[in-house]
């Protein structure tokens, strides 16, 4: 275990050539950036890595945060103010909004920091300090234990390490694998739990293009929000009061009017989510062939029926809007990514890398075997990760009538398992979920989608695998007639649902095992659980342990190339370069857009590519105050950044550390950028520093919020 990590630490920042380093490829852990600093500086960058990531100095780290705990955001005035993507801040906007006050369609600018809206359970969480603790997790750990006797050995030094952490009262921790489990790293945070909406475009302006130019480019939206972080007297965190007052921060971002040019550098600082990017060319395949076609399928047929129902209908747009973009989003995302592993071969660039690896371990007996082990597991696993596929998409995440029944059968198991106190501690989460559900929920219209997909599922799903009633009940005209039994019942009424919750714990129990939405929901998941669940869970295992050992692998059979570790949600920068693009068979297109653009998409009334009047007067007026270039307004841009989810809100920032832009997509091929990441094809989205400004002061004439900003001009 010692030579292996050593083998980490010497491998894991290796001298770097530009043959070896693929373009701005890597989503690298802030704290080692040294290692790195010469390559960033040939790329453009001005400062060090010193300003980007300190602990006893201000650093860009300290006006970075991770937003709602998905996306990320960043502090852009002395004031608190904190900067989004829209579609980061959409559920908090859509609670604020109704038919009357509607602020996803108007916008919203608070006039005062008394007109700002709280968002109950909505948090920013800054990253304090980065610490690897390799030598305490893995402590007393052998090769030959099982994964599991493995893995508890590391919980319980973590939970052993955890109470010696240097950190204030306030101060959180938590500790993440990385290098499939080689090496871990402790973080300390501080989390702020008062969060208030400050300004927001309208749709027209910050979902510009909506679900048609979600992963394209070129690309005119606005994706921007405001928030503003409050604090206690001390600055601390603080629950929500009317006598907290605006953070103040250690550092702030400022706000370039510079602009951007081909080839200026770019550093986007954040908390990408998950990416895989050292599986052998097996799994690859399994995605690309197995994984994504289905469910691409499932969420294509939801997404017709509930786009012809949002379109005719107002308060169904209003309604379904968030959870319509929440679907739209990962089914292009999988459709994009299945076109780029294809357009670049990834699968083959894989297989010819593996090659070369048995060629250079050939005369270690270690690995001999390695890939053929992986490669059976994945052929074996392929079956079960299709059938997860189908049971989740459907039952879990789309079909909306299961989301009261999981609920109402959890408050029952804790009434069962933890009597009336258990009962009582869960009810209130219970009753405030599902008022939160029936607000938007549209029970013939998630009937249509239920009877729809359970006909998919019956076609297409693994009669091996899934529940014998899916081929029974639900083939045909037998989805429709299930589907009229299910929805004349109680789930389908939000009051008669809320009403089961005034109900003694004996009663709401009978009532639980009454209900027919229930009871096809436990069956449907305790079939799952025994058939797919636990056997993938068990292959997990065995395929978690062979890639622990052929990550290593290859930093040993490969140690000129780059290492950094997957994107696990944890605090990364990834730097590249403003950089144009050219789909495969079409035109090149430019690094940047313009405003102009925007009016070419017009289309008067539709919900995806309106443009409001005074947009149109400013564009026709060329009438951009000191935020144009020339006769011409800047919209997005694009880089060459590797980015994932999780980088939506992301700053982009030049080579001295100043905001230049927002982060908030890739485009369409180059999602696969999660599983391969190739040069050619793959680059980020960002708003430009500038049309935020822009709209903000010009188009809502909310020139004070833009007032309290750092604004400076670093064109060189």
């Amino acid at each position: 275990m010692r030579i292996l990590r050593l083998l980490l630490f010497v491998f894991l920042f290796p001298v770097f050539s530009p043959v070896s380093l693929q373009a701005h490829e890597g989503m690298w852990l802030p704290h080692l950036l040294q290692q790195l600093e010469g390559r960033m500086r040939e790329t453009g960058m001005r400062m060090s890595a010193e300003d980007i990531y300190s602990v006893n100095n201000t650093s860009l780290k300290d006006a970075v945060l991770h937003f709602g705990g998905g996306c990320t955001g960043s502090v852009i005035s002395k004031e608190g103010l904190v900067l989004t993507n829209h579609h980061c801040g959409y559920g908090q906007i859509q609670a604020h909004s109704t038919v009357e006050r509607h602020l996803l369609r108007d916008g919203f600018w608070a006039g005062t920091k008394a007109d700002e809206l709280p968002n109950p359970g909505l948090t920013v969480t800054f990253i304090r300090r980065i610490e690897d603790v390799t030598d305490i997790a893995l402590a007393g750990v052998t090769a030959d234990m099982s994964e599991a006797e493995r893995q508890s050995t590391i919980d319980r030094n973590l939970n052993d390490h955890a109470p010696s952490v240097r950190r204030e009262a306030d101060e959180d921790i938590f500790f993440r694998p990385i290098y499939y489990g080689n090496q871990y790293l402790l973080f300390v945070t501080l989390t702020y739990r008062d969060v208030r909406l400050v300004g927001t475009p309208p749709e027209s302006i910050g979902k510009f293009g909506a679900d048609t130019d979600n992963w394209v480019w070129p690309r005119h939206t606005g994706d921007f929000s405001l928030f503003r972080i409050y604090a206690g007297p001390d600055n601390r965190p603080a629950d929500y009061s009317p006598d907290n007052r605006p953070y103040d921060p250690v550092h702030h971002l400022p706000v370039s009017l510079g602009g951007v040019k081909e080839g200026d550098f770019t550093l986007v600082y954040g908390f990408p989510g998950r990416t895989q990017q050292y599986l052998p060319a097996s799994a690859v395949a399994m995605t690309l062939e197995s994984v994504n076609p289905p469910r691409i399928a499932i969420r294509d047929t939801a997404l017709h029926i509930l786009d012809r129902a949002m379109r005719a209908d107002e308060k169904t747009r209003l309604q379904y809007a968030s959870k319509y973009a929440r679907i739209a989003n990962a089914w292009k995302k999988w459709i994009g990514e299945n076109q780029g592993l294809t357009q670049t071969r990834a699968v083959w660039k894989k297989k010819s890398l593996e090659a070369e690896f048995r060629e250079r371990v050939e005369s270690d007996p270690r690995y001999h075997s390695l890939l053929e082990e992986l490669d059976s597991i994945v052929a074996t696993v392929t079956p079960y990760e299709v059938a997860a596929q189908y049971h989740n998409e459907i039952i879990l995440r789309t079909v909306e009538i299961f989301t009261p029944a999981r609920w109402l059968q959890t408050l029952a198991a804790r009434y069962a398992e933890n009597g009336e106190k258990g009962y009582a501690d869960y009810l209130p989460r219970v009753r405030s979920a599902l008022a939160g559900f029936y607000k938007d929920y549209r029970p013939d219209l998630d009937k249509e989608v239920f009877v729809a997909l359970m006909q998919l599922y019956a076609q297409e799903g693994d009669p091996r695998l899934a529940h014998p009633i899916i081929f029974q009940s639900f083939a045909g005209d037998g989805a429709v007639q299930m589907a009229s039994t299910l929805y004349s019942g109680t789930l389908a009424d939000a009051a008669r649902t809320l009403a089961l919750l005034d109900l003694s714990p004996e009663a709401l129990t009978n009532a639980v095992q009454a209900d027919p939405v229930i009871g096809l929901y436990e069956q449907l998941q305790s079939h799952y659980k025994r058939e797919v669940g636990q056997p993938l869970a068990r292959w997990q295992d065995e395929m978690d342990q062979r890639m622990r050992r052929y990550m290593a692998a290859q930093m040993e059979a490969f140690p000129d190339q780059p290492y950094y570790p997957d994107a696990n949600g944890t605090l990364r920068v990834t730097f590249g370069q403003v950089e144009g693009y050219q789909p495969e068979g079409r035109p090149r297109y430019e690094c940047q857009t313009w405003l102009s653009g925007v009016i070419e998409k017009y289309v008067p009334g539709d919900y995806e590519f309106d443009v409001p009047a005074r947009l149109r007067e400013l564009e026709e007026r060329k009438d951009y105050g000191p935020y144009g270039e020339g006769d011409r307004m800047p919209v997005c841009f694009i880089g060459s950044n590797h980015t994932t989810g999780g980088n939506s809100g992301s700053p982009a920032m030049d080579a001295d550390g100043h905001l230049i832009g927002l982060n908030f997509d890739r485009v369409w091929e180059g999602t696969m950028s999660d599983l391969n990441f190739d040069p050619s094809i793959c680059r980020n989205i960002m708003v430009d520093a500038r049309y935020i400004l822009f709209i903000i002061d010009k188009f809502a004439g909310a020139r004070h919020i833009v007032d309290e900003m750092t604004l400076v001009n670093t064109r060189r």
